[in-house]
């Protein structure tokens, strides 16, 4: 045969020669096109010298997502098994190209820390089994949200795990190693994530001022931590009450339900201060109509100073006021310690009232007093 192009002689099979073949390989993942189903099997052409075979096998075990990938005309991705075996057929996997592709893939999220999502499959005492695709990974149970009450019996937790099985999840990839067949998964880091999404966003639409109804869900020795829709805010022990609170357990429990409004916002660090007491009348303002000078009204100690002491009163209101040094005895002292002491209840008499300076004026030694017997016989005697 004469060549055209050069006029040399060629052999007839030269062209064979010339053919670039890519023949497949053991191991290899190949793009290819479902041309038929045939006696159970699955035909795939991959560009070979025939088409290649998906074990009929491994179909009774595919999902019927799955099952749809591989209708006739469509593009899959396919393992190559075993290149030409005994009856010269190529061999493919669906499943572990599937695999392979879900291997990347959780190597994909672990590294970018994005959040996706995962269905569970199984469970057992240590956590929950759940699928990124065709892959299973394991979410232990210290990685599971605190949102999930799993109580702390076993078959409390039985119950929680089985009605889990078949729900997605939203989780993040904490270690991929695909020699070992080892996947962890933290659905407690996604959460986390979610929450602090979410938080920014309620905090981008609440102002100062705004009223919510909340929920008490957790008391510190500081205050209690209110949940105002999805976002939790600190209501400080100060903010509790206009009376003097020494312990928020004294005052609410966890579950409580409560009205607060919105102290202040702070977008950089996320939080929100909260008060409860701004929206129940402050007894300064209303002072002149539930005290009066020359009043005697029983009050608890509170604190002793050099210059005083501090006191309680003993009612609704629950103001403090001072005990001047010089309002203690009708002979001059050198500290309080020497007439009462912490902890002490007393008959004082209220000498002045600053609504303005937020101070009331207290008395021990003109509690008898002679200016005030007229009075003091005028509420006796409206009292009886």
């Amino acid at each position: 045969m004469v060549n055209a192009a050069n006029g040399e002689l060629s052999h007839p099979m030269d062209f064979l020669l010339s053919e670039e073949f890519d023949f497949p390989k053991a191991g290899d993942i190949r793009k290819g096109s479902v041309v038929a189903h045939r006696n159970n099997e699955i035909l795939v052409d991959i560009g070979a010298k025939s088409e290649g075979i998906i074990d009929p096998n491994e179909l009774q075990e595919l999902s019927p997502e799955a099952r749809e990938e591989l209708e006739v005309g469509n593009d899959v991705d396919v393992f190559i098994v075993d290149p030409e075996d005994q009856n010269g057929n190529v061999i493919l996997s669906y499943t572990k190209a599937a695999e392979e592709r879900d291997w990347l893939m959780a190597k994909e999220f672990l590294e970018s820390q994005e959040v996706c999502e995962c269905r569970v499959v199984g469970f057992n005492r240590g956590g929950v089994l759940a699928a990124l695709g065709v892959v299973r990974g394991f979410i232990p149970n210290s990685q599971l949200s605190r949102d999930r009450h799993m109580g702390n019996d076993q078959p409390s937790r039985q119950r929680a795990f089985q009605a889990l099985m078949g729900t997605l999840i939203r989780v993040k990839i904490v270690e991929v190693d695909h020699e070992r067949n080892r996947l962890i998964i933290s659905e407690q880091a996604a959460s986390k994530e979610i929450r602090a999404a979410k938080r920014a966003d309620l905090i981008s639409d609440i102002n100062v001022g705004d009223v919510f109804d909340g929920k008490v869900v957790n008391l510190a020795d500081f205050g209690a931590f209110v949940d105002i829709g999805g976002i939790e805010g600190l209501v400080h022990l100060s903010e509790l009450s206009w009376k003097r609170v020494n312990n928020p357990a004294d005052l609410l429990h966890v579950g409580d339900e409560v009205k607060v409004s919105v102290l202040s916002i702070d977008n950089k660090q996320q939080r929100i201060a909260l008060s409860i007491k701004r929206l129940q009348a402050d007894p300064w303002t209303t002072i002149d109509d539930t005290y009066r000078v020359g009043q005697l009204i029983e009050a608890l100690v509170t604190r002793l100073t050099k210059f005083g002491a501090f006191a309680r009163l003993n009612d609704d209101y629950q103001l403090e006021g001072l005990i001047h040094i010089s309002e203690m005895a009708e002979d001059r002292i050198g500290h309080p310690r020497e007439v009462i002491s912490q902890g002490d209840k007393v008959m004082v008499r209220i000498i002045r009232i600053d609504p303005e300076q937020r101070q009331l004026g207290l008395s021990l030694k003109q509690v008898s007093s002679d200016k005030f017997i007229e009075a003091d016989m005028a509420m006796l005697n409206a009292a009886v």
